[in-house]
């Protein structure tokens, strides 16, 4: 029998679509109320336009949603999570709430993450076998920028946005069936997700039988390949999972589920660690690209049930016992399923991603040529040095999002405040991240690294190529920052790849210049003013392409912070040889540099500086708020 009941849309949604888009929700229509039906007897339909009884908790909707959203806040029919039922929670409590949970998560990832590379160092220090590791594990690190970072949650976060939008403005008066049977975001997923999955595995297949080329490619001076080859060929598998967590992961937070896209990493890391501890004896370093491998598997694994809940994997063809499948009428097929596969459309976001990652490619082909442990030094002082970098960018992950629903709806001096904010909060982070690096750089790397195989001298040789590293921390933080708005529109622009790609050839230029003269400096400097060069150019061109924003303001919004954190590395430096003791040293660090990255941007009026007491205040009191809801 056919279900011909009126979808109605849920009230929840409609007030979480407008939420998003900064408009006020509408109060449902006023009518009767309607006693709750009773126990074991079905709902009878309600014709549109009428209201269902809310007055009583045993009250039940006519006509339920086509599938609930498991709490994830999105356009998908889920719960508001407010006490009432039927009002969202304000959008900026559902961001500090996001931005506590992915900062959490982001942190323990970031911690797995050192406690990874702490285990590499300690099993096999920096010489021969950690270089041909590194060599391998570029191929990932490539996978991860392109496939989860950058590339795919810029496509696909604004695709699913404006499926979502599409969805909320177009299911008045459709049936259940009909709803799901022209429902956008399962158009999108069937039109994409099965041709990415075939793509990304012959891509695989590829470079496990060109492990040789890729190689010779990526580290021509290497002295013994044979094994970066073998490590090579366990790491390339990571194509395959890192394409699949990364649709995962821009498909989630699109519907405003962050809980599992954030752990994507903390479940990669174990995954590294638990295969290098258990197999190391066996396979020596091997163990750590098998760990990839299977830490890749497991960022699959723990995003799997969360996508089944909230989005699904495509349509199912409906079908009438009377007139044959139900489908979509065929102008709305074409319409919904987009051209993302289009290379004209992906292109940018592609290149721009591409052009990024490459920067590893330059250092390590570079560096390959100098004496062993080079490459080990430069991925262990990158590491360490980009972690205030990826903590500060998990402000801009979190209100993602909220640009791209504002650009798809027109708002554009919504977004232009919320990316003017967004760079303000995440270079406030950065710097002051920047401070304690290079005013501590010795004592974090000896603190972190110093045991087993890892010596005193690389952890000089280390700690020398972190502070210069640190100089491109803000370009890296920016870039990643004001990339975002770039690809919120409905066609992704080139500019930013055009930007990465002068970047770039900078890094190209002068690395291959300074590594004759500085060696790991060299090349460390080089990756800084490449990728400060790309800052610049998108800060210039963001506000006369995309959004509005007040570029002086920014830039000296900018430059007050950098002063003060000038003044606390210039602290830091000076106080930290002060105290032997590596640990105690750097943790007062923690304390001193911020201390005196605050009172120097009170003093010279960073504005803000001066107002980050009263956002923490603020923000306290909303998750402190939304804990007595919640008991």
């Amino acid at each position: 029998m056919t279900d011909t009941t009126p979808w109605r849309r849920p009230v929840g949604a409609a007030t979480e679509v407008a939420a998003a888009a900064g408009r006020s929700p509408r109060p449902p229509e006023p009518g009767p109320a309607r006693p709750p039906a009773p126990a074991g007897t079905a709902a009878a339909p309600v014709p549109p336009g009428t209201a269902t009884a809310t007055a009583t908790a045993t009250a039940r909707p006519a006509a339920p949603p086509v599938r609930r959203g498991g709490g994830s806040g999105s356009g998908s029919g889920g719960g508001s999570g407010t006490p009432g039922g039927n009002a969202p929670a304000p959008l900026g409590r559902f961001l500090a709430k996001a931005a506590a949970v992915t900062a959490g998560l982001t942190a323990a990832g970031a911690l797995f993450g050192l406690v990874r590379d702490q285990t590499i160092a300690h099993l096999f220090g920096a010489g021969h076998d950690s270089d041909s590791f590194l060599i391998a594990w570029t191929v990932p690190e490539m996978a991860s920028t392109l496939l989860i970072e950058d590339a795919m949650a810029l496509l696909m976060v604004p695709a699913f946005s404006h499926a979502l939008a599409r969805r909320a403005a177009g299911r008045a008066g459709l049936t259940r069936k009909e709803a799901r049977t022209q429902d956008p975001v399962r158009l999108l997923v069937g039109a994409t997700l099965p041709r990415l999955v075939v793509l990304l595995a012959a891509v695989a297949c590829v470079l496990v039988v060109a492990a040789p080329l890729v190689v010779g490619v990526l580290a021509p001076g290497l002295p013994d390949p044979r094994l970066a080859v073998e490590c090579t060929r366990m790491t390339a598998l990571t194509v395959l999972s890192f394409g699949i967590a990364g649709y995962f992961s821009a498909a989630l937070r699109a519907h405003r589920s962050f809980l599992p896209p954030a752990a994507i990493y903390v479940s990669y890391n174990i995954g590294i660690i638990a295969v290098m501890v258990a197999l190391h004896t066996v396979w020596g370093v091997r163990a750590a690209a098998a760990g990839v491998a299977v830490g890749g598997l497991l960022m699959v694994l723990v995003q799997l049930p969360a996508f089944i809940r909230n989005v699904g994997f495509g349509l199912r063809r409906s079908r009438n016992r009377d007139t044959g499948p139900v489908d979509a009428p065929r102008g709305r097929r074409d319409r919904d399923r987009p051209t993302l596969i289009a290379f004209g459309l992906i292109a940018p976001v592609i290149f721009f991603a591409v052009f990024r990652q490459s920067q590893v490619l330059v250092e390590r082909f570079l560096a390959a040529s100098l004496p062993s442990g080079a490459i080990s030094h430069l991925n262990y002082a990158q590491k360490v040095a980009q972690m205030p970098m990826v903590l500060s960018l998990m402000i801009c992950t979190v209100t993602f999002p909220v640009v791209a629903q504002a650009m798809a709806g027109g708002e554009r001096e919504k977004a232009r405040r919320r990316v003017e904010q967004d760079l303000a909060l995440a270079s406030l982070a950065v710097l002051m991240g920047t401070a304690l690096v290079v005013g501590y750089a010795p004592q974090i790397i000896q603190v972190l690294f110093e045991r087993g195989a890892f010596t005193h001298q690389d952890t000089l040789a280390t700690a020398s190529v972190m502070r210069v590293y640190s100089l491109g921390l803000l370009g890296h933080c920016l870039v990643g920052a004001l990339s975002r708005p770039f690809f919120s529109t409905a066609r992704p622009t080139w500019f930013p790849a055009l930007a990465m790609g002068a970047g770039l050839l900078v890094n190209v230029l002068a690395g291959a210049f300074a590594v004759r003269w500085w060696g790991t400096y060299g090349i460390a400097a080089a990756n800084a003013a490449g990728i400060s060069a790309t800052a610049v150019l998108l800060l210039t061109g963001l506000g006369s392409r995309i959004v509005s924003i007040e570029v002086r303001r920014v830039a000296l919004s900018i430059g007050r912070l950098a002063v003060s954190a000038l003044a606390a590395c210039v602290t830091g430096w000076i106080a930290g040889p002060m105290i032997p003791d590596p640990l105690l040293s750097a943790g007062l660090g923690c304390l001193l540099v911020p201390a005196m990255f605050g009172a120097t941007g009170t003093a010279i009026r960073a504005i803000e500086v001066i107002a980050l007491p009263r956002q923490i205040a603020q923000l306290t009191s909303q998750l402190t708020q939304r804990f007595r809801n919640v008991r």
